[in-house]
């Protein structure tokens, strides 16, 4: 008799682990986009520890994901507490979680920051707002109000041509401000079952100095319980 279950989403996992599963993690932000049941699907926790050990975790948005190059792009202020924590110790980890898709993908490896190329092609396709914004907030330090802090961007947004007029010159980038490079060097993928036998599957792989960045070798997979 046929069973009435629904298929089962991400089937894959369930099987023989893919050799590479980079591509695997592409499909899945692309769906989480095109889902429309997630406000930000781009949203990704980031936990790095700087020189005192200490381990912090924030949201940040992936811009960019290249799966031949092994590696996620997100941008922040090159001052604040996460950049301090990146500059002592360059190693971070990540954690997507789709919870209206039941997945979930977590990955670490060491962080490099962004070229300057990058980092101005990107500032350019932000909202003007967010570009003065960029100049008027100085990122984790202490503000006395929250209307010092408007003022500051007031002040800002007059000195850079203000936020509305279509004539204003573009807001250039500011130098504390740009990308940095999560390459992959361990990713484990979660897929919600019944019961909680979850399906979770770890990828590892060596990854040696590359240029400004870093090439990766073979992956090796295991199957982990839940």
């Amino acid at each position: 008799m046929a069973s009435d279950a629904p298929p089962l989403r991400d089937a894959w996992l369930a099987g023989t682990p893919p050799a590479d599963p980079l591509p695997r993690l592409a499909e899945w932000l692309d769906e989480a986009r095109a889902a429309g049941e997630l406000a930000n699907p781009d949203a990704m926790a980031l936990a790095t520890a700087g020189a005192d050990g200490r381990p912090s975790a924030r949201i940040v948005l992936c811009r960019a994901f290249d799966a031949a190059l092994g590696v996620l792009v997100f941008y922040t202020n090159r001052r604040s507490d996460k950049a301090r924590a990146l500059a002592e110790r360059p190693r971070a980890a990540g954690v997507f979680y789709w919870d209206a898709l039941g997945r979930q993908a977590r990955i670490e490896g060491p962080v490099t920051p962004s070229s300057d190329e990058d980092s101005d092609a990107y500032f350019e396709t932000r909202p003007r707002e967010s570009q003065i914004a960029a100049w008027a907030s100085a990122q984790s330090a202490p503000v006395a109000s929250r209307g010092a802090l408007l003022a500051r961007f007031a002040a800002e947004a007059i000195r850079l041509g203000g936020v509305r007029d279509p004539n204003a010159p573009p807001v250039p980038r500011p130098p504390h401000w740009g990308g940095y490079r999560l390459w992959v060097e361990r990713i484990e993928l979660w897929a919600s079952r019944p019961a909680r036998l979850h399906d979770r599957v770890l990828w590892t792989r060596e990854l040696r100095a590359d240029g400004d960045g870093y090439a990766g070798g073979s992956w090796r997979a295991q199957r982990l319980q839940p």
